[in-house]
């Protein structure tokens, strides 16, 4: 599919610039010496993974990766971008962390992988860059031992569609965007702050309502354990939000209050 190649190069062009951390915004100096990158949304919904086999999905340059090793998971890494994993790889070794990264595009993780897996972990941000749930989930099942359990953390899809507007949030953007027809955006400068232009500046995305994820996650035969919406999200979708203090940005004060974010986690059941 040529809008994921497209991205495929887009991120290979932003983890050049990300393993550098120039501007501190994946606090990499911190990681190496010991900080847990995983938020309070992650943590209380993960629970204890310690001896879990898991595999990450998208896991950019293996932050997260290298916290869930870190909480004694025997964690597996995979991205389609050869530059963030080769990023990941030196950065686990220099947090002196034990995990596995493989380069391979999510579609075709079941192909990549070796085994079954307790847990597919799945967070911020991963699902915009996939046109088709039903298909994510199909992979997701695939790679689950039985008993095993999908975690998910993702923007809520109410909130992406409102923009802010002179001080107020506003619907914006379509709740669902078709599998043929993503969104198109051009970024000539990446997330993080760092100046340096892009020369890859197309991206392709896909806004999924959450009867497309937890449908399809229903239809590829796992069964919802927990669902939970949160007023909180790790970055800043909108100018108006504050830093916490604790990884999560939220609404200011005298906003109506509103889920920024869910999780849920959906088991594979047993024979």
């Amino acid at each position: 599919m040529e809008e994921i190649e497209a991205n495929r190069r887009a991120w290979d062009e932003r983890a050049v610039i990300h393993r550098r951390d120039a501007t501190g915004f994946y606090r990499l100096d911190a990681l190496r010496a010991g900080r847990d990158p995983l938020t309070m949304i992650e943590a209380e919904g993960l629970g204890d993974v310690a001896g879990l086999r898991v595999v990450h999905l998208q896991c950019h340059i293996g932050t997260d990766t290298i916290g869930l090793a870190r909480r004694g998971a025997r964690a597996v890494g995979l991205d389609f971008s050869g530059e963030a994993i080769a990023a990941a790889r030196v950065l686990a070794a220099e947090c002196g962390v034990d995990a596995e990264f493989v380069q391979a595009d999510v579609h075709d993780a079941r192909a990549a992988l070796d085994g079954a897996f307790d847990l597919v972990f799945v967070t911020w941000g991963a699902l915009p860059w996939l046109p088709d749930m039903a298909r994510w989930a199909a992979v997701v099942a695939s790679l689950l031992a039985p008993g095993g359990a999908l975690f998910l953390a993702e923007q809520h899809p109410s909130f992406v569609t409102l923009a802010e507007e002179d001080g107020r949030l506003t619907p914006h953007y379509d709740w669902r965007t078709a599998p043929d027809r993503p969104v198109v955006t051009q970024e000539t400068r990446t997330y993080t702050g760092d100046p340096t232009p892009l020369r890859n500046t197309e991206h392709h995305s896909w806004d999924h309502p959450l009867s497309e994820v937890i449908g399809g996650l229903l239809g590829a035969g796992l069964r919802l354990t927990s669902f939970r919406e949160h007023e909180a999200l790790p970055w800043s979708h909108v100018p108006m939000m504050r830093d916490g203090g604790d990884g999560l940005y939220r609404l200011p004060e005298g906003m109506p209050r509103m889920p920024l974010s869910y999780s849920l986690r959906a088991e594979k059941p047993r024979g």
